[in-house]
């Protein structure tokens, strides 16, 4: 397991958009960054302290680069004097890192989001060597669910949601897509082998194949959407997934709109069907002609080449126009 920090405002409104990440086993709001002993929220601030969340996530489930990727959707990067509504330096934005290897990602995140446009400022959003961090009151820790009226009226009131909609467009700042989540660009090979685990690498950019029974969706049996784990792009839905006994996922039909390309695969001494997603090109699995009718049609899909999306995520996720497959 390793550490990341991050600070993002009130940690009322950053510690939600990590706790329900798969790979992430906790999220602490507290106190990071300052110098004086024992700080409480009456003092944090005179002490040098900024609010910040502590997330503890499993590497091989969830990269860093990934966290960093949630951790901009959450913030006004071009702001170096607060948060919205949350003024001082106590509410600054800040990615506090543990080792020389997130510096370094965290700061290629930096001059990515930099030179994608996106804002009129330059970023700001400072990167500095984590020092302490000291967890808050119990009564701070996923405040939204303790108290979701005070919450929802303190979020509504900053100003936070109506800038994030401008910059991410509709769910703003209440996505948390894992990177994979609906790009506009391929991203290069050596943001690839730091965003993806090696197996999804392998997969996607290799054409591996992983081992049945042995991956994450051949027995999924909850409700949802499954996207390209590179793009973010729609792929399949569990309405047409089926138990094929191959120990793969197997669906009958890609979602309605997906662009799946087919192309011939001569490798190994076989002549298959190679299906690959229509806009990162990712290798997803292959094609076969004895599913179920009235396609007939099997999609063998890889596990490391997808992620899966619950039917009750899809707003936040900013797929909500799928929710209607899921409808009685």
């Amino acid at each position: 397991m390793e550490t990341a920090t991050f600070a993002g405002g009130c940690f009322w409104c950053v510690q939600p958009a990590f706790e329900k990440l798969n790979g992430v086993s906790r999220v602490e709001a507290g106190y990071a960054h300052g110098t004086g002993p024992n700080p409480t929220y009456q003092d944090y601030a005179e002490k040098g302290y900024v609010e910040a969340v502590q997330i503890t996530f499993d590497p091989s489930r969830i990269t860093y680069p990934q966290l960093l990727d949630v951790f901009w959707r959450q913030i006004d990067p071009t702001d170096p004097g607060g948060q919205f509504a949350d003024r001082g330096s106590e509410y600054r934005a800040a990615i506090f890192c543990h080792n020389a290897k997130q510096k370094r990602l965290a700061e290629k995140s930096r001059q990515n989001l930099a030179a994608s446009d996106r804002y009129d400022d330059p970023i700001a959003t400072e990167i500095v060597q984590a020092t302490n961090f000291v967890k808050a009151e119990d009564y701070h820790q996923n405040f939204c669910s303790k108290d979701p009226a005070h919450y929802q009226r303190y979020r509504a009131g900053s100003g936070r949601d109506p800038y994030l909609e401008s910059i991410w467009g509709k769910g703003g700042g209440h996505a948390a897509p894992q990177p994979g989540a609906a790009e506009s660009r391929k991203p290069g090979t050596e943001e690839l082998k730091e965003r993806l685990t090696p197996l999804q690498y392998a997969v996607t950019q290799e054409n591996a194949t992983e081992q049945p029974f042995e991956n994450e969706f051949w027995n999924n049996h909850r409700e949802g959407i499954y996207v390209d784990i590179v793009s973010g792009e729609p792929l399949f839905t569990t309405k047409d997934q089926f138990d094929s006994g191959c120990g793969w996922p197997s669906f009958s039909k890609p979602v309605e709109g997906a662009k799946i390309q087919e192309k011939s695969d001569l490798t190994h001494g076989m002549t298959r069907t190679e299906v690959r997603s229509g806009r990162a090109d990712s290798h997803l699995g292959h094609l076969f002609d004895d599913g179920p009718e009235p396609t007939g049609r099997r999609y063998c899909i890889n596990s490391a080449s997808l992620r899966f999306i619950p039917k009750e995520d899809l707003e936040k996720e900013g797929y909500g126009q799928f929710k209607k497959l899921f409808e009685k």
